[in-house]
């Protein structure tokens, strides 16, 4: 976990990063990113790195698999308002032993590079036809091993709803 108001330089690899423009859609009455538009930057830049990897939503589709989040943890560190260029990264901070589930954890700046917001999501791959969760393939599980790995990076059990 990111520690509220700091972001140092941990990482051996950089992580993936992706640039945007806030659009006037995404703003609040109050003039400022609404709550789900920082969810939405970070769910383009999980998906930028997957599609680079050839992981297009027309191959998931032909696999009849798709990503699911079960989670999303945010942290509001700072307002980020019309037209501001923002960066999100992304890294994979944990993967369970079987392959069926993933943490990653997307970082937000503002131009000036301060840290705007982090979330932290968990997810997994779900079958199509089935429903249900699935491993990675082993050609997607090549792929999240080549995304830039947080400094906490860790395999974890998943839990159960109680």
């Amino acid at each position: 976990m990111v520690v509220l108001g700091t972001y140092k330089r941990l990482h051996v690899t950089d992580p993936y990063r992706r640039e945007f423009q806030v659009r006037w859609a995404d703003l609040d009455p109050n003039g400022h990113l609404r709550h789900s538009a920082y969810m939405d930057y970070a769910a383009q830049a999980r998906v930028g790195f997957l599609n680079e990897c050839g992981f297009t939503l027309e191959r998931f589709q032909k696999m009849r698999l798709g990503p699911v989040l079960f989670r999303e943890d945010t942290q509001y560190l700072r307002e980020v308002r019309a037209n501001e260029r923002i960066s999100v990264t992304t890294e994979l901070s944990g993967l369970s032993a079987n392959e069926k589930h993933w943490r990653m954890r997307h970082c937000i700046f503002k131009a000036d590079n301060s840290l705007a917001c982090v979330i932290d999501v968990q997810g997994t791959w779900l079958d199509l036809a089935t429903r249900k969760t699935v491993p990675a393939p082993a050609e997607l599980q090549a792929a999240l091993h080549k995304m830039p790995h947080a400094q906490d990076y860790a395999e974890f059990t998943p839990q159960r709803p109680t």
